[in-house]
């Protein structure tokens, strides 16, 4: 058979591949088609047809899988936020352990690599510490809204996935805390009766732009920041009186402004509103000022399980020198400090490498110290290679220089920290020829979803 583009297949999903889509084949043909999991039949329509593959949506599901279970948010399917909650939770760590292992084997060459099971988040709904809602001028619409007269012109939620300006009006959040539901509905009151506009994702004119919602997991508090397209104190003064009054575990209330197009919610400067300018976290046993713009882990005890694996993995005896590439504020420097007899963080970001000095400060730690610059020059300053070589990317791994440093430097030990396994096995293949991996240990920091964190254990290979 001949895949062609709009056309209606019927088939048998018999995998899931590495980016959440199931796989059917036909003819031989790969089809990637989203929201399905294996054992499911469809009929499945061809949105794109490539020339080794076509991607396609689910026109009617046939048969379901016995892997599938009934989500229990009512925008499943719909929404970018978590697209796997149709997914049996047991079935989902099993995919991102051989979403890992196939990554090592087809693309670092590892056949073979011990890769554990899957680390299971403790609380698989309201583990996310972090939320970002978009203002949209022109709500999209669920199936069951069309034709009802819904009022469209307003929407504060989630974005359908791919897209830049569908926007859902999102009255619940499974995967924030129940607290962070009922500020994001009175906030949508507010800003529903407010008299400054919503943001036009495409005109790009407005006032209310984005909510971000942040929560403490060791104090049971919130950070609520307001992001709007210009300063107007008349307009989010009354908002943040109304969160303050109606929440009294907020305890940060910030209005973070700006004017550029880009979708990203955070502002070329801040405001601060109310309460403290800070959100205050813990993991293992230590404290986190988190500002608005900060990096933090987004599941707080997801990452205090990472860290153990961390620790665990360094076996530090107390007098080591440990290097932390991509140190961001300092969580896994602080984290190994008292274990190590120093250590130093290389970060890019200023902003970072402030808060990572100050959260010293607040730990009393004093065997930490922070390099800022770009790591692929900074790396070029240390001479002598450290005992540990810690290394954090973002997604898109490790920069080519910074990899020709790391094999310079020649440290007997790395712990590599990745939320991609693509880009870990990528860059674990550059290394191969001097360092074994030992083994792999994911950890699902994000149930729900197809992304997994990996924490992998590297040892020189002898007479290297």
């Amino acid at each position: 058979m001949t895949v062609k583009k709009k056309q209606i297949i019927e088939c048998d999903v018999i995998d899931v591949a590495f980016g959440g889509k199931g796989l059917a084949k036909i003819d031989g043909f790969a089809v990637f088609i989203d929201q399905t999991v294996t054992g499911d039949r469809v009929a499945a329509r061809i949105i794109r047809k490539k020339r080794n593959y076509a991607e396609a949506v689910v026109q009617e599901l046939l048969t379901p899988s016995p892997l599938r279970v009934d989500p229990p948010c009512p925008y499943s399917g719909f929404c970018g936020g978590c697209k796997w909650q149709f997914i049996d939770y047991p079935h989902q760590l099993d995919l991102k352990r051989r979403h890992v292992a196939e990554s090592l084997e087809h693309i670092a060459l590892m056949s073979g690599t011990s890769v554990h099971p899957t680390l299971p988040s403790d609380t698989i709904f309201g583990y996310r510490n972090k939320m970002e809602f978009s203002c949209s001028d022109r709500r999209w619409l669920m199936p069951q809204e069309m034709g009802s007269g819904a009022d469209i012109s307003f929407a504060l939620g989630l974005h359908v996935p791919g897209t830049f300006h569908k926007v859902l009006d999102t009255r619940a959040c499974l995967l924030q805390p129940e607290a962070g539901n009922r500020i994001l509905d009175d906030v949508r009151t507010f800003m529903r009766a407010s008299d400054r506009p919503v943001y036009g994702l495409r005109s790009h004119e407005g006032f209310w732009r984005f909510l971000m919602l942040r929560h403490s997991a060791a104090h049971d508090q919130w950070m609520v920041n307001i992001v709007t397209a210009s300063e107007d104190h008349d307009a989010v003064m009354p908002l943040a009186d109304t969160i303050i009054d109606g929440f009294p575990e907020v305890v940060s209330v910030v209005n973070n402004i700006t004017a550029r197009r880009s979708s990203v919610a955070i502002g070329e400067r801040e405001i601060h509103l109310a309460g403290k300018p800070v959100l205050t976290d813990r993991i293992g046993g230590f404290e986190f000022d988190i500002s608005a713009n900060s990096f933090f882990q987004t599941n707080t005890r997801g990452a205090q399980k990472l860290y153990e694996i961390v620790g665990r993995y360094a076996a530090l005896k107390g007098h080591e020198k440990v290097l932390d590439l991509y140190c961001g504020t300092g969580t896994i420097a602080i984290c190994l400090a008292k274990q190590a007899g120093e250590v130093i963080g290389l970060e890019l970001v200023e902003s970072a490498v402030e808060d990572a000095r100050k959260n010293c400060r607040m730990n009393s730690i004093d065997n930490c110290r922070f390099i800022l610059g770009d790591i692929k020059d900074t790396l070029k300053t240390i001479d002598t290679a450290p005992d540990l070589l810690v290394i954090d990317p973002p997604r898109a791994g490790m920069h080519k220089h910074v990899v020709k440093q790391v094999l310079r430097l020649g440290s007997e030990k790395i712990v590599y920290v990745s939320c991609n396994p693509a880009t870990l096995a990528r860059d674990l293949l550059e290394l191969k020829e001097v360092y074994d991996v030992e083994e792999v240990q994911p950890v699902d920091m994000f149930p729900h979803t197809f992304h997994i964190e990996s924490v992998a254990r590297l040892i020189k290979k002898r007479g290297v």
